[in-house]
């Protein structure tokens, strides 16, 4: 962004993934997430922290992974889920300050 701007389909693709970053729930998850033993959680380790309903949880990990923020996978009776570092990568390089020139 600070080397040249963003063209639409970036754009939409960035603001996509920090719509849904803005709900409080939905970050308080990633950080759960990426910060669990192993770098993947379970749906059933993510539930207890909040105050709403187990469907609630479950559509915010869908909107996270419509996002592209991060991915699941079904084990049995369990999905496991995990960050994907590119996503993460990619946002915050959109925020990274450019380096001040010189003086």
């Amino acid at each position: 962004m600070v080397r040249e701007p963003l063209g639409a389909e970036a754009a939409a693709d960035l603001a996509k993934a920090f719509k849904a970053l803005s709900d409080p729930v939905r970050l308080r998850l990633l950080s759960l997430i990426a910060s669990h033993e192993g770098g993947e959680a379970c749906v059933c380790d993510l539930t207890g922290p909040f105050d709403v309903s187990q469907p609630t949880i479950s559509h915010h990990l869908k909107v996270l992974r419509e996002a592209g923020l991060v991915d699941s996978e079904r084990r049995g009776t369990w999905v496991y889920y995990w960050v994907l570092p590119a996503a993460l990568t990619r946002l915050s390089s959109l925020l990274q300050a450019p380096a001040e020139a010189p003086a």
